[in-house]
Protein backbone atom coordinates (compact mmCIF):
# COMPACT_ATOMS: atom_id res chain seq x y z
CA UNK A 1 0.00 0.00 0.00
CA UNK A 2 1.21 3.49 -0.78
CA UNK A 3 2.62 5.56 2.08
CA UNK A 4 0.60 8.72 1.54
CA UNK A 5 -0.15 9.67 -2.08
CA UNK A 6 -2.59 12.37 -0.92
CA UNK A 7 0.30 14.18 0.77
CA UNK A 8 2.19 13.94 -2.50
CA UNK A 9 -0.69 15.60 -4.37
CA UNK A 10 -0.83 18.39 -1.76
CA UNK A 11 2.93 18.86 -2.17
CA UNK A 12 2.65 19.17 -5.95
CA UNK A 13 -0.22 21.65 -5.62
CA UNK A 14 1.86 23.72 -3.19
CA UNK A 15 4.86 23.57 -5.55
CA UNK A 16 2.83 24.77 -8.53
CA UNK A 17 1.39 27.59 -6.40
CA UNK A 18 4.89 28.72 -5.36
CA UNK A 19 6.13 28.61 -8.96
CA UNK A 20 3.15 30.68 -10.17
CA UNK A 21 3.88 33.19 -7.39
CA UNK A 22 7.38 33.62 -8.78
CA UNK A 23 9.38 31.72 -6.15
CA UNK A 24 12.70 30.51 -7.69
CA UNK A 25 12.33 26.95 -8.86
CA UNK A 26 15.28 25.54 -6.89
CA UNK A 27 14.03 27.08 -3.63
CA UNK A 28 10.46 25.92 -4.27
CA UNK A 29 11.49 22.34 -5.03
CA UNK A 30 13.82 22.07 -2.05
CA UNK A 31 11.37 23.70 0.38
CA UNK A 32 8.38 21.55 -0.61
CA UNK A 33 10.57 18.44 -0.72
CA UNK A 34 11.95 18.94 2.81
CA UNK A 35 8.63 20.00 4.33
CA UNK A 36 6.89 17.07 2.66
CA UNK A 37 9.50 14.62 3.98
CA UNK A 38 9.09 16.07 7.48
CA UNK A 39 5.33 15.45 7.28
CA UNK A 40 5.70 11.89 5.93
CA UNK A 41 8.75 10.47 7.75
CA UNK A 42 9.56 12.96 10.53
CA UNK A 43 11.98 15.82 11.16
CA UNK A 44 15.28 14.02 11.73
CA UNK A 45 14.90 11.39 8.96
CA UNK A 46 13.88 14.18 6.56
CA UNK A 47 17.05 16.17 7.28
CA UNK A 48 19.19 13.04 6.91
CA UNK A 49 17.53 12.19 3.57
CA UNK A 50 18.00 15.76 2.31
CA UNK A 51 21.62 15.84 3.47
CA UNK A 52 22.51 12.52 1.87
CA UNK A 53 20.85 13.57 -1.41
CA UNK A 54 22.77 16.86 -1.43
CA UNK A 55 26.17 15.23 -0.77
CA UNK A 56 25.57 12.48 -3.35
CA UNK A 57 24.59 15.10 -5.93
CA UNK A 58 27.60 17.32 -5.29
CA UNK A 59 30.02 14.38 -5.58
CA UNK A 60 28.62 12.98 -8.85
CA UNK A 61 31.24 12.77 -11.58
CA UNK A 62 28.69 13.52 -14.32
CA UNK A 63 27.89 16.91 -12.80
CA UNK A 64 31.22 18.24 -14.07
CA UNK A 65 29.81 18.04 -17.60
CA UNK A 66 27.52 21.02 -17.11
CA UNK A 67 29.90 23.85 -16.11
CA UNK A 68 32.45 22.80 -18.74
CA UNK A 69 29.89 22.94 -21.55
CA UNK A 70 28.64 26.28 -20.21
CA UNK A 71 32.24 27.58 -20.22
CA UNK A 72 32.63 26.35 -23.80
CA UNK A 73 29.50 28.33 -24.76
CA UNK A 74 30.70 31.49 -23.00
CA UNK A 75 34.08 31.35 -24.75
CA UNK A 76 32.42 30.85 -28.13
CA UNK A 77 30.08 33.74 -27.39
CA UNK A 78 33.11 35.97 -26.80
CA UNK A 79 34.47 34.85 -30.18
CA UNK A 80 31.34 36.20 -32.02
CA UNK A 81 29.99 32.70 -32.67
CA UNK A 82 26.37 33.79 -33.08
CA UNK A 83 27.06 36.46 -35.68
CA UNK A 84 29.46 34.25 -37.65
CA UNK A 85 27.10 31.25 -37.69
CA UNK A 86 24.16 33.34 -38.90
CA UNK A 87 26.38 35.07 -41.47
CA UNK A 88 27.55 31.84 -43.09
CA UNK A 89 23.98 30.56 -43.32
CA UNK A 90 22.81 33.88 -44.78
CA UNK A 91 25.59 33.84 -47.39
CA UNK A 92 24.56 30.39 -48.64
CA UNK A 93 20.76 30.76 -48.34
CA UNK A 94 19.99 34.48 -48.22
CA UNK A 95 19.40 34.90 -51.97
CA UNK A 96 16.42 32.53 -51.89
CA UNK A 97 12.93 33.75 -51.09
CA UNK A 98 12.72 33.32 -47.34
CA UNK A 99 16.46 32.59 -47.30
CA UNK A 100 17.19 34.62 -44.18
CA UNK A 101 14.45 32.70 -42.37
CA UNK A 102 16.18 29.43 -43.34
CA UNK A 103 19.46 31.01 -42.24
CA UNK A 104 17.95 31.91 -38.86
CA UNK A 105 16.93 28.29 -38.27
CA UNK A 106 20.40 27.10 -39.32
CA UNK A 107 22.03 29.73 -37.12
CA UNK A 108 19.86 28.70 -34.17
CA UNK A 109 20.79 25.04 -34.70
CA UNK A 110 24.49 25.89 -34.84
CA UNK A 111 24.45 28.25 -31.87
CA UNK A 112 22.17 25.86 -29.96
CA UNK A 113 24.84 23.18 -30.30
CA UNK A 114 27.26 25.59 -28.65
CA UNK A 115 24.97 27.17 -26.09
CA UNK A 116 22.39 24.54 -25.09
CA UNK A 117 19.83 27.12 -23.98
CA UNK A 118 16.61 28.01 -25.81
CA UNK A 119 16.29 31.47 -24.31
CA UNK A 120 19.93 32.39 -24.95
CA UNK A 121 19.76 31.03 -28.52
CA UNK A 122 16.57 32.97 -29.32
CA UNK A 123 17.91 36.20 -27.80
CA UNK A 124 21.37 36.00 -29.37
CA UNK A 125 20.35 34.97 -32.88
CA UNK A 126 17.39 37.36 -32.62
CA UNK A 127 19.70 40.33 -32.05
CA UNK A 128 21.66 39.36 -35.17
CA UNK A 129 18.93 38.07 -37.50
CA UNK A 130 15.86 40.21 -36.78
CA UNK A 131 17.33 43.59 -37.80
CA UNK A 132 18.68 42.05 -41.02
CA UNK A 133 15.37 40.38 -41.96
CA UNK A 134 13.32 43.47 -41.20
CA UNK A 135 15.75 45.67 -43.14
CA UNK A 136 15.23 43.48 -46.21
CA UNK A 137 11.44 43.68 -46.03
CA UNK A 138 10.54 40.43 -44.27
CA UNK A 139 7.18 40.27 -42.51
CA UNK A 140 7.53 41.02 -38.80
CA UNK A 141 5.44 37.96 -37.98
CA UNK A 142 7.63 35.63 -40.06
CA UNK A 143 10.88 37.11 -38.78
CA UNK A 144 9.97 36.94 -35.09
CA UNK A 145 8.17 33.59 -35.35
CA UNK A 146 11.13 31.95 -37.10
CA UNK A 147 13.67 33.02 -34.50
CA UNK A 148 11.36 32.24 -31.55
CA UNK A 149 10.78 28.70 -32.86
CA UNK A 150 14.39 28.22 -33.98
CA UNK A 151 15.58 29.15 -30.51
CA UNK A 152 14.04 25.98 -29.10
CA UNK A 153 16.69 24.00 -30.97
CA UNK A 154 19.06 25.06 -28.19
CA UNK A 155 17.51 22.49 -25.84
CA UNK A 156 17.57 19.59 -28.30
CA UNK A 157 20.79 19.90 -30.32
CA UNK A 158 23.52 18.35 -28.14
CA UNK A 159 25.28 19.23 -25.95
CA UNK A 160 22.07 20.25 -24.14
CA UNK A 161 21.84 21.48 -20.57
CA UNK A 162 18.29 20.11 -20.29
CA UNK A 163 19.43 16.60 -21.28
CA UNK A 164 22.30 16.76 -18.79
CA UNK A 165 19.87 17.69 -16.01
CA UNK A 166 17.45 14.92 -17.05
CA UNK A 167 20.27 12.39 -17.15
CA UNK A 168 21.30 13.29 -13.60
CA UNK A 169 17.75 13.22 -12.19
CA UNK A 170 16.65 10.06 -14.02
CA UNK A 171 20.08 8.37 -13.61
CA UNK A 172 20.45 7.80 -17.35
CA UNK A 173 23.52 7.92 -19.59
CA UNK A 174 24.15 11.52 -20.71
CA UNK A 175 26.14 10.27 -23.69
CA UNK A 176 23.25 8.08 -24.83
CA UNK A 177 20.83 10.99 -24.40
CA UNK A 178 23.07 13.22 -26.54
CA UNK A 179 23.26 10.58 -29.27
CA UNK A 180 19.50 9.94 -29.13
CA UNK A 181 18.83 13.68 -29.55
CA UNK A 182 20.71 14.04 -32.85
CA UNK A 183 17.99 12.73 -35.21
CA UNK A 184 15.08 14.46 -33.40
CA UNK A 185 17.07 17.71 -33.39
CA UNK A 186 17.85 17.51 -37.11
CA UNK A 187 14.28 16.54 -38.04
CA UNK A 188 12.95 19.40 -35.91
CA UNK A 189 15.11 21.85 -37.89
CA UNK A 190 13.94 20.24 -41.15
CA UNK A 191 10.31 20.65 -40.07
CA UNK A 192 10.92 24.37 -39.51
CA UNK A 193 12.52 24.64 -42.96
CA UNK A 194 9.46 22.89 -44.43
CA UNK A 195 7.16 25.40 -42.70
CA UNK A 196 9.12 28.29 -44.24
CA UNK A 197 9.01 26.65 -47.66
CA UNK A 198 5.23 26.19 -47.43
CA UNK A 199 4.74 29.79 -46.29
CA UNK A 200 6.80 30.99 -49.26
CA UNK A 201 4.61 28.95 -51.60
CA UNK A 202 1.39 30.36 -50.14
CA UNK A 203 2.51 33.91 -49.29
CA UNK A 204 5.66 34.82 -51.26
CA UNK A 205 5.21 38.48 -50.26
CA UNK A 206 6.19 37.61 -46.68
CA UNK A 207 9.89 37.45 -47.61
CA UNK A 208 11.37 39.08 -50.72
CA UNK A 209 14.37 37.49 -52.41
CA UNK A 210 17.77 39.08 -51.72
CA UNK A 211 21.00 39.45 -53.62
CA UNK A 212 23.16 36.36 -54.13
CA UNK A 213 26.51 36.26 -52.35
CA UNK A 214 29.55 35.34 -54.41
CA UNK A 215 31.30 32.05 -53.79
CA UNK A 216 34.36 33.90 -52.48
CA UNK A 217 32.15 35.62 -49.87
CA UNK A 218 30.61 32.28 -48.94
CA UNK A 219 33.97 30.57 -48.45
CA UNK A 220 35.25 33.49 -46.39
CA UNK A 221 32.19 33.23 -44.13
CA UNK A 222 32.58 29.45 -43.89
CA UNK A 223 36.26 29.76 -42.94
CA UNK A 224 35.29 32.01 -40.03
CA UNK A 225 33.22 29.21 -38.44
CA UNK A 226 35.21 26.18 -39.63
CA UNK A 227 37.18 25.92 -36.37
CA UNK A 228 34.03 26.06 -34.23
CA UNK A 229 32.12 23.57 -36.39
CA UNK A 230 35.05 21.15 -36.35
CA UNK A 231 35.27 21.34 -32.57
CA UNK A 232 31.51 20.82 -32.14
CA UNK A 233 31.56 17.89 -34.55
CA UNK A 234 34.55 16.36 -32.77
CA UNK A 235 32.94 16.73 -29.32
CA UNK A 236 29.51 15.36 -30.29
CA UNK A 237 30.95 12.71 -32.61
CA UNK A 238 33.42 11.62 -29.93
CA UNK A 239 30.59 11.05 -27.47
CA UNK A 240 28.49 9.20 -30.08
CA UNK A 241 31.23 6.75 -31.09
CA UNK A 242 32.49 6.24 -27.54
CA UNK A 243 35.82 8.01 -28.00
CA UNK A 244 35.33 9.76 -24.67
CA UNK A 245 32.72 10.21 -21.98
CA UNK A 246 30.47 13.31 -21.83
CA UNK A 247 32.58 14.75 -19.00
CA UNK A 248 35.78 14.22 -20.99
CA UNK A 249 34.08 15.67 -24.08
CA UNK A 250 33.06 18.75 -22.10
CA UNK A 251 36.69 19.22 -21.01
CA UNK A 252 37.87 18.84 -24.62
CA UNK A 253 35.22 21.34 -25.76
CA UNK A 254 36.15 23.92 -23.13
CA UNK A 255 39.87 23.58 -23.87
CA UNK A 256 39.20 23.78 -27.62
CA UNK A 257 37.02 26.87 -27.22
CA UNK A 258 39.79 28.50 -25.16
CA UNK A 259 42.28 27.75 -27.93
CA UNK A 260 39.91 29.15 -30.59
CA UNK A 261 39.39 32.34 -28.57
CA UNK A 262 43.18 32.72 -28.33
CA UNK A 263 43.57 32.00 -32.07
CA UNK A 264 41.02 34.71 -32.85
CA UNK A 265 42.87 37.13 -30.52
CA UNK A 266 39.81 37.46 -28.27
CA UNK A 267 41.49 36.00 -25.20
CA UNK A 268 42.22 38.54 -22.47
CA UNK A 269 41.79 38.92 -18.73
CA UNK A 270 38.43 40.75 -18.94
CA UNK A 271 36.95 38.18 -21.34
CA UNK A 272 38.10 35.28 -19.17
CA UNK A 273 36.73 36.92 -16.02
CA UNK A 274 33.34 37.44 -17.71
CA UNK A 275 33.27 33.86 -19.05
CA UNK A 276 34.17 32.33 -15.66
CA UNK A 277 31.72 34.63 -13.84
CA UNK A 278 28.81 33.69 -16.11
CA UNK A 279 29.75 30.01 -15.97
CA UNK A 280 29.83 29.98 -12.17
CA UNK A 281 26.56 31.90 -11.86
CA UNK A 282 24.70 29.66 -14.33
CA UNK A 283 26.21 26.43 -13.00
CA UNK A 284 25.43 27.38 -9.40
CA UNK A 285 21.82 28.18 -10.26
CA UNK A 286 21.33 24.89 -12.12
CA UNK A 287 23.08 22.93 -9.35
CA UNK A 288 20.73 24.34 -6.71
CA UNK A 289 17.78 23.46 -8.95
CA UNK A 290 19.04 19.89 -9.41
CA UNK A 291 19.53 19.39 -5.67
CA UNK A 292 16.04 20.76 -4.98
CA UNK A 293 14.59 18.51 -7.67
CA UNK A 294 16.24 15.38 -6.29
CA UNK A 295 15.00 16.15 -2.76
CA UNK A 296 11.52 16.66 -4.21
CA UNK A 297 11.85 13.36 -6.10
CA UNK A 298 12.66 11.59 -2.82
CA UNK A 299 9.52 13.11 -1.30
CA UNK A 300 7.37 11.95 -4.25
CA UNK A 301 8.90 8.47 -4.02
CA UNK A 302 8.30 8.20 -0.27
CA UNK A 303 4.63 9.18 -0.62
CA UNK A 304 4.06 6.51 -3.27
CA UNK A 305 2.44 9.09 -5.56
CA UNK A 306 4.29 7.98 -8.70
CA UNK A 307 3.21 4.36 -8.20
CA UNK A 308 -0.37 5.43 -7.47
CA UNK A 309 -0.56 7.51 -10.64
CA UNK A 310 1.05 4.70 -12.65
CA UNK A 311 -1.48 2.17 -11.38
CA UNK A 312 -4.35 4.62 -12.02
CA UNK A 313 -3.26 5.16 -15.62
CA UNK A 314 -2.69 1.42 -16.16
CA UNK A 315 -6.13 0.72 -14.68
CA UNK A 316 -7.74 2.85 -17.40
CA UNK A 317 -6.73 0.18 -19.92
CA UNK A 318 -5.79 2.76 -22.55
CA UNK A 319 -2.94 0.82 -24.09
CA UNK A 320 0.63 2.08 -24.67
CA UNK A 321 -0.12 4.49 -27.55
CA UNK A 322 -3.12 6.17 -25.90
CA UNK A 323 -1.22 6.43 -22.61
CA UNK A 324 1.64 8.26 -24.33
CA UNK A 325 -0.82 10.62 -26.03
CA UNK A 326 -2.36 11.38 -22.61
CA UNK A 327 1.14 12.04 -21.22
CA UNK A 328 1.87 14.36 -24.16
CA UNK A 329 -1.35 16.33 -23.61
CA UNK A 330 -0.56 16.65 -19.91
CA UNK A 331 2.96 17.91 -20.64
CA UNK A 332 1.65 20.45 -23.16
CA UNK A 333 -0.99 21.73 -20.73
CA UNK A 334 1.55 22.10 -17.92
CA UNK A 335 4.08 23.60 -20.35
CA UNK A 336 1.66 26.41 -21.14
CA UNK A 337 1.86 27.70 -17.55
CA UNK A 338 5.20 26.39 -16.21
CA UNK A 339 8.79 27.19 -17.10
CA UNK A 340 10.48 24.39 -19.09
CA UNK A 341 12.92 23.37 -16.36
CA UNK A 342 10.11 23.42 -13.79
CA UNK A 343 8.08 21.16 -16.08
CA UNK A 344 10.93 18.65 -16.34
CA UNK A 345 11.73 18.59 -12.64
CA UNK A 346 8.09 18.35 -11.59
CA UNK A 347 7.00 15.64 -14.02
CA UNK A 348 10.03 13.35 -14.31
CA UNK A 349 9.60 11.48 -11.00
CA UNK A 350 5.86 11.11 -11.62
CA UNK A 351 5.63 10.33 -15.34
CA UNK A 352 8.83 8.33 -15.90
CA UNK A 353 7.39 5.18 -14.23
CA UNK A 354 4.16 5.62 -16.24
CA UNK A 355 6.04 5.84 -19.53
CA UNK A 356 8.42 2.95 -18.81
CA UNK A 357 5.39 0.81 -17.92
CA UNK A 358 4.27 1.17 -21.56
CA UNK A 359 7.55 -0.41 -22.67
CA UNK A 360 9.25 2.84 -23.71
CA UNK A 361 12.87 3.50 -22.76
CA UNK A 362 13.77 6.20 -20.19
CA UNK A 363 16.11 7.58 -22.88
CA UNK A 364 13.13 7.98 -25.22
CA UNK A 365 11.19 9.72 -22.46
CA UNK A 366 14.07 12.14 -21.88
CA UNK A 367 14.02 13.23 -25.53
CA UNK A 368 10.22 13.31 -25.58
CA UNK A 369 10.12 15.41 -22.41
CA UNK A 370 12.67 17.92 -23.71
CA UNK A 371 10.70 18.15 -26.95
CA UNK A 372 7.54 18.93 -24.98
CA UNK A 373 9.53 21.48 -22.95
CA UNK A 374 10.60 23.19 -26.16
CA UNK A 375 6.99 23.52 -27.28
CA UNK A 376 6.28 25.20 -23.95
CA UNK A 377 8.83 27.87 -24.88
CA UNK A 378 6.65 28.96 -27.83
CA UNK A 379 3.24 27.99 -26.44
CA UNK A 380 0.91 30.74 -25.12
CA UNK A 381 0.36 32.03 -22.51
CA UNK A 382 3.86 31.63 -20.98
CA UNK A 383 5.96 31.06 -24.12
CA UNK A 384 9.20 32.56 -22.78
CA UNK A 385 10.89 32.63 -26.21
CA UNK A 386 8.05 34.78 -27.54
CA UNK A 387 8.59 37.41 -24.87
CA UNK A 388 12.36 37.28 -25.36
CA UNK A 389 11.91 37.99 -29.07
CA UNK A 390 9.38 40.73 -28.33
CA UNK A 391 12.03 42.24 -26.04
CA UNK A 392 14.54 42.25 -28.91
CA UNK A 393 12.01 43.72 -31.41
CA UNK A 394 10.25 46.09 -29.01
CA UNK A 395 8.07 47.73 -31.67
CA UNK A 396 6.48 44.37 -32.64
CA UNK A 397 3.41 43.49 -30.59
CA UNK A 398 3.31 40.19 -28.71
CA UNK A 399 0.14 39.31 -30.67
CA UNK A 400 2.16 39.63 -33.88
CA UNK A 401 4.85 37.34 -32.49
CA UNK A 402 2.18 34.78 -31.48
CA UNK A 403 0.80 34.90 -35.03
CA UNK A 404 4.24 34.37 -36.54
CA UNK A 405 5.07 31.35 -34.41
CA UNK A 406 1.70 29.59 -34.96
CA UNK A 407 2.74 27.60 -38.10
CA UNK A 408 5.93 26.46 -36.36
CA UNK A 409 3.95 25.47 -33.28
CA UNK A 410 1.72 23.31 -35.48
CA UNK A 411 4.80 21.59 -36.93
CA UNK A 412 6.08 21.03 -33.37
CA UNK A 413 2.90 19.17 -32.44
CA UNK A 414 3.18 16.98 -35.55
CA UNK A 415 6.85 16.27 -34.75
CA UNK A 416 6.01 15.36 -31.14
CA UNK A 417 3.33 12.92 -32.35
CA UNK A 418 5.81 11.35 -34.78
CA UNK A 419 8.15 10.63 -31.87
CA UNK A 420 5.30 8.62 -30.32
CA UNK A 421 4.47 6.80 -33.55
CA UNK A 422 8.10 6.09 -34.48
CA UNK A 423 10.26 5.68 -31.36
CA UNK A 424 13.09 4.60 -33.67
CA UNK A 425 13.63 8.29 -34.49
CA UNK A 426 15.08 8.48 -30.99
CA UNK A 427 16.44 5.00 -30.33
CA UNK A 428 17.90 3.93 -33.70
CA UNK A 429 21.17 5.87 -33.58
CA UNK A 430 22.21 4.84 -30.02
CA UNK A 431 21.35 1.23 -30.94
CA UNK A 432 23.30 1.45 -34.21
CA UNK A 433 26.36 2.79 -32.38
CA UNK A 434 26.04 0.07 -29.75
CA UNK A 435 25.36 2.40 -26.82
Amino acid sequence: MYANPETGMVGIAALVALLLLGVPIGAALGLIGILGLIVVIGFEPALIKAGVTTVETLTRYELGTLPLFILMAQLFFSANASRDLFDVAAKFLGHRRGGLAYASVAGCAGFGAINGSSLATAATIGMVALPEMRRRGYSDALATGTVAAGGTLGQMIPPSGALIVFGIIAEQSIGKLFTAAIIPGLTQALFYALVIWLLMRVRPDLAPASERATWSERWRALRRVADMLLLIGFVIGGIAVGLFSPSEAAAVGAAGALAIAAWRKRLNRAMLFTAFDETLRTSGMILLVVIGALIFSVFVSVTGLAEAIGDAVTGLGLGPMATLVVVAILLLLLGSVLDGLALMLLTTPILLPVVTATGMSPIWFGIFLVRAMEIGFVHPPLGMNLYVIQGVAKDVSIARVFKGVAPFLASDLVHLFLLILFPALVMWLPGYLGQ
